[in-house]
């Protein structure tokens, strides 16, 4: 499952490297904190080695979420 933003791939790999013990939990934030939790490993390092560079900043906001 690839990555759909910048900042969701950023978000894994920080969740990756707090799951594998290298960055302390509680310096996470975010979406990577809840990351950590419910997912695994596996997962997670699918999401984090998603090339960045064909990625958008941010996902955009889906046809729902626009006012009318």
């Amino acid at each position: 499952m690839p990555a759909r933003s910048k900042k969701q791939q950023m978000a894994a790999g920080a969740a990756l490297s707090a799951k594998r013990g290298k960055t302390p939990k509680s310096k996470l934030k975010g979406a990577s904190k809840e990351m950590v939790n419910s997912m695994s490993e596996r997962e997670l390092r699918d999401l984090a080695a998603t090339p960045r560079k064909t990625l958008p900043r941010t996902k955009s906001p889906t046809a729902k979420s626009k006012p009318r």
